[in-house]
């Protein structure tokens, strides 16, 4: 079996808030122990409850920011050990597209000053006609490269994000909520097209959303993560879910009948505080199936085809 392009080994983010006069200093571990691998063209999908910690292990996977603990391998390098300057180098191999293209785009900066930034921080020359060709791939027009990020519309200016994400030839793009701020109509277009891209240059993906149905019609694998940890892979759209948080986002998004959704989507008790963690399973305050042993011990991912975190996942 070949080696994962991606491979996150125990991976782990705590963020700590400062204490100071009458006021105690805090921690909170947004992303616990994931490990993950990911195979050369492969979409996976990371989906959570917003506060899940996707949108933390989309930034820990290219090495945004850095990690309390763990390791995240390209290619078996460990993107975690590499110097800045190996690192800067090894990025021209991944990229990034982020959920607010507006705030990702300089409003200073035409957009072919843009799509050329990879280049400059590469200390590459942009080569001929390389501008105007990644904006044909993003089904954009060459005469916007003169425009400014405030005269485009959202979806223009998350087709230049894209653009931009293309500009050093990735081999691995991280997809944070790329549609989330867009209109709905637009949305739809701009999920084609990555799709489109992924097909055409061999992508691999991981693509971070709250929106379950988005993810089970574009992934072909998903992560559920709830408080910073991993609870079920589903090891293809179609799979039925093992855990009952799992299961509660699948029919609020699918069933049919409005009374059914609301049904199966009831969980009692409040969600816990990412700084003051239950004792055992962090769902067990939610969770319909709950049992003793759930409220001590915290459950383990299980190993297999499809891993499950639940001491009674879901039969058949």
């Amino acid at each position: 079996m070949s080696e994962p392009l991606v491979k996150i080994q125990s991976l782990s983010k705590r963020f700590d808030t400062p204490g100071g006069f009458l006021k105690k200093r805090r921690s909170m571990l947004a992303v616990r122990d994931v490990s993950l691998s990911i195979a050369r063209g492969d979409i996976v999908g990371v989906v959570g409850e917003s506060g899940c910690g996707k949108s933390t292990l989309a930034r820990l996977v290219l090495r945004l920011i850095e990690p309390t603990e763990g390791a995240v391998c390209f290619e078996g390098a460990d993107l975690t050990q590499l110097s800045r300057s190996e690192l800067r180098k090894m990025r021209q191999r991944m990229a990034m597209v982020f959920q607010d293209p507006y705030s990702s785009l300089d409003p200073r900066y035409r957009v072919a000053d843009a799509l050329a930034e990879p280049f400059v921080v590469q200390g590459q020359r942009v080569p001929h006609g390389r501008i105007d060709a990644l904006m044909e791939k993003v089904g954009l027009p060459a005469s916007l490269t003169q425009s400014y990020p405030h005269q485009l519309s959202g979806g223009q200016r998350q087709r230049v994000g894209i653009a931009r994400a293309l500009a050093l030839n990735p081999d691995f793009i991280v997809l944070d909520e790329p549609t989330a701020s867009l209109d709905v109509s637009i949305q739809a277009q701009i999920v084609s097209l990555i799709q489109e891209l992924q097909r055409n240059l061999d992508l691999t993906y991981l693509f971070i959303s709250h929106d379950l149905g988005l993810v089970r019609y574009f992934c072909n694998r998903i992560v559920v993560m709830y408080l910073g940890a991993v609870v079920e892979e589903l090891p293809d759209p179609g799979a039925a879910p093992r855990h009952p948080y799992t299961r509660a986002l699948m029919a609020s998004t699918f069933a049919p009948n409005p009374n059914a959704r609301q049904e199966a989507t009831e969980l009692t008790g409040e969600i816990p505080s990412g700084f003051d963690l239950p004792r055992g399973c962090a769902f067990a305050g939610r969770c319909p199936n709950v049992t003793a042993k759930c409220r001590e011990t915290v459950p383990v991912l299980s190993r297999g085809p499809h891993p499950v975190a639940c001491f009674h996942p879901i039969q058949g």
